[in-house]
């Protein structure tokens, strides 16, 4: 795979990033020491690789090699999409294969826009450019930082897919120039052809000899990224599979003489196994083997549902040292976080203190907002099927962080990160939920313990207590108001875990327990994200209260921009109804060189008929701003005896230039069902350390029915392509909570937004 390969299991932040002068030292010296790293996309008799990202058959067809994880956000269409169009493809001829995490994939976007988590916290660098920037890079290449997340993989590498499909299309053309004695310059691709005039030749036709050429350099891009298949609708690849049955998932893996594994832990914390009756299990039909470890149990049988059974049957008992979760105690952490502190300032402009003296503000306005710990509910638990033999091990999962999984597999065996192959499989779901690769390590352990191939599929309640919520979170938010009715100042103080520092420890190799103590009272800069004011309000600070919480922390979908556009635009709408101002108007006047944001806002209003949110309209508007995308939202709702029926929800969004325009649609709609799921449920309660949900049917989420007529629109732009898989989520809560506000006239500042009633 690479030069130097497996180096990269060595090389971690806590490493490298030690202090201040020392860390950047060691950065700049590692980005001044470049290295080559090889394609690990392999070919079978007849193809012929063009580069790390394609390749191509005798037979015409086109195979893209796609790194990121396809959790159903469309990447596997949307990347091949990019190098098929550059490249002049017949899209009836393409498909993609995943690779295995290679350097040559690192995501450097992700790398430096989530470098505040991974690096110490009294070093504040500039990741966005200069030599910082790139040593970053280099690092992410050397720690084999394959990741997807973040709405980045559009935005890292669109690039180096348009240049894959022209080195590709450079060479064919190569060939075909020497055949008809030509100038290859004046060849073109059209449709799976080189054509010059009237001649055409298949790719098919001259595949043999463009594979020994070279591309000139610079690699000649077309003139525009929007040609006959970027920027353009094209079908899903993942379709025809998965509508057939044919596609696979971790738990869709046979191998020959495999078993089947389930296991159970205690609950969060410094927890062990305390005792187990194994020989009841053992007893059981079809039980094959128990797999005992110091924190959890494993039952290995001949079928999922015998071993599942005998879990229960083994009663395990826990000890857990310390205190267990409780969610009252939670939100009293949350509240004396902020009241106490120490609080850390993200952000500040002008001078808030002086804006809301008594002598200056006319009004001074303040509300609390919270938001419960998320689970992630994809439709599939944690499954991975492992093979150990002859001190190898193979692997098939589905990871956000291929990378890290097999490093944790290697780890918990006990052999090295080169001798684990890892097959990539596609995911029911994720959410950020596949960045914990706890179950890589345990189906290693088993795999090797029961000496045959073994499928582990974690239960539903498994699943949620070992689950990496969404933070809990608390907004105190205050601002002042003038005369005219103008916001002069506000405040935004955040109370919540350090989540994001907390995944870069884990995926750093620490145990879930110790990546949440190592991260606890660190200042997170990722966790006051979203919380970004787009509204010119002259004198602002913005501040993170961390919170040691009790239970395992992560991203969630759209990450905290889910609970901080709820905080701000839920009280824009306060300040806007304090003011006296229609909502959309208010808004409207602060967003002062806000272009597309105001466009957006502008043109859902016109959409949806936008009446000013008046008492009893039963609408309500927000709009937010993120990873270069921005989005405005109206919901159309009303109050009932059952609870809150959302009739409709109207989006314009502006994503920059569209890849696939149908497949963005897509995302923000389904963006929008997962924000409609955070605004009415998603959450889950802790007593005495365990989550008390144990299904689906325990955190409400919205069922079809439930679902409202969606229109989304997109405003037309040139702009370089923004983020759009988690764009959707978070205007809808705030604009729901303002829809029952003018329906109902009871400002809801909690989500989910029934948990305490109408």
């Amino acid at each position: 795979m690479t030069e130097d390969a497996g180096a990269s299991e060595g090389i971690s932040r806590r490493k490298l990033l030690i202090g201040g002068g020392a860390g950047v030292g060691l950065l700049v010296a590692w980005g001044l020491w470049p290295r080559r790293y090889t394609p690990n996309l392999r070919t079978v008799e007849g193809e012929h690789l063009f580069g790390p990202w394609l390749k191509i058959a005798e037979d015409g067809k086109i195979v893209v090699g796609v790194p990121q994880s396809e959790s159903g956000q469309g990447v596997y269409t949307a990347l091949a999409q990019i190098v098929a169009g550059e490249l002049g493809a017949d899209w009836r001829s393409v498909a993609v294969q995943p690779v295995p995490p290679s350097p040559i994939f690192a995501n450097t976007l992700l790398a430096r826009e989530w470098a505040p988590a991974f690096m110490p916290e009294n070093l504040s660098l500039n990741a966005d450019g200069g030599p910082v920037a790139s040593s970053i890079n280099e690092l992410a290449r050397r720690d084999v930082f394959v990741v997807t997340g973040g709405s980045s993989s559009i935005r890292q590498f669109e690039q180096p897919c348009r240049e894959a499909g022209a080195a590709a299309r450079a060479v064919l053309c190569q060939a075909a120039a020497a055949r008809w004695d030509i100038s290859w310059e004046q060849c073109q691709t059209d449709r799976g052809f080189v054509v010059f005039g009237k001649k055409r030749l298949a790719f098919a036709d001259l595949v043999i000899e463009a594979s020994e050429l070279a591309p000139p350099s610079p690699i000649p891009l077309n003139s525009s990224p929007r040609n006959r298949l970027s920027g353009r609708d094209a079908p899903r690849l993942d379709l025809s599979a998965k509508v057939d049955g044919s596609a696979s998932f971790a738990g869709d893996i046979r191998l020959p003489d495999m078993l089947y594994a389930s296991v159970r832990g205690g609950p969060a914390g410094d927890t062990r196994l305390k005792s187990v009756n194994t020989k009841a299990a053992l007893k059981m039909r079809g039980v094959v083997q128990v797999v005992r470890t110091k924190s959890w149990v494993a039952a290995v049988a001949s079928n999922w549902w015998a071993a599942n059974t005998a879990l229960d049957a083994m009663k395990p008992v826990f000890a857990t040292k310390g205190g267990l979760a409780d969610s009252q105690k939670i939100g009293q952490s949350l509240n004396d976080a902020i009241a106490k502190g120490p609080g850390f300032r993200a952000f500040k402009s002008g001078d808030v203190d002086a804006a809301m003296a008594p002598e200056t503000a006319t009004r001074i306005f303040k509300a609390d907002y919270s938001v419960g710990a998320a689970v992630h509910a994809p439709i599939e638990t944690r499954s991975a099927t492992a093979d150990y033999r002859n001190g190898r091990l193979q692997l098939w999962i589905a990871s956000q962080a291929p990378q890290a999984a097999r490093v944790a597999a290697a780890n918990a065996i006990g052999i090295d990160v080169n001798d684990v192959v890892l097959y990539p499989v596609m995911a029911g779901g994720s959410f950020d939920r596949n960045f914990d690769n706890v179950i890589a390590a345990q189906v290693a352990v088993i795999a090797k313990e029961v000496g045959r191939p073994v499928q582990l599929v974690w239960s539903r309640p498994e699943d949620f207590l070992r689950d990496h919520v969404r933070t809990p979170a608390l907004g105190r938010l205050s601002a002042a108001i003038n005369a005219e009715g103008a916001v002069t100042a506000m405040s935004v103080r955040v109370a919540a875990a350090s989540s994001m520092r907390e995944l870069a420890n884990r995926i750093d190799g620490q145990s879930a327990d110790a990546a949440r103590k190592a991260s606890a009272g660190e200042f997170d800069a990722l966790a006051v994200h979203g919380a970004e004011i787009p509204y010119a309000i002259p004198n602002l600070t913005i501040d993170h209260f961390p919170v040691r919480m009790p239970v395992p922390t992560g991203p969630w979908r759209s990450l905290a921009n889910s609970y901080n556009c709820f905080f701000v635009e839920g009280f824009i709408d306060e300040l806007a109804q304090k003011a006296g101002v229609e909502p959309l108007s208010f808004r409207m006047q602060m967003l002062v060189g806000q272009t597309r944001l105001a466009r957006c806002l502008t043109g859902v209003a016109n959409m949806a008929g936008w009446d000013g949110g008046g008492s009893g309209s039963g609408r309500g508007i927000a709009c937010h701003s993120m990873r270069g995308s921005h989005i405005a939202v109206i919901v159309t709702a009303r109050t009932s005896e059952t609870g809150v029926r959302v009739d409709r929800i109207h989006a314009m969004a502006d994503c920059g230039r569209l890849i696939n325009p149908d497949l963005a649609r897509q995302q923000i709609e389904g963006g929008i069902v997962f924000g409609l799921a955070q605004a009415l449920g998603s959450t889950t309660e802790y007593q005495n350390g365990m989550p008390t949900a144990r299904r689906l049917r325990d955190v409400d989420l919205p069922k079809l029915a439930d679902v409202p007529e969606i229109t989304v629109e997109f405003a037309r732009s040139d702009a370089a392509p923004g983020g759009v898989t988690e764009l959707g989520v978070p205007p809808v809560a705030p604009a729901l909570a303002n829809a029952l506000f003018s329906a109902a006239g009871i400002r809801l500042r909690e989500l989910p937004l029934l948990s305490r009633g109408l």
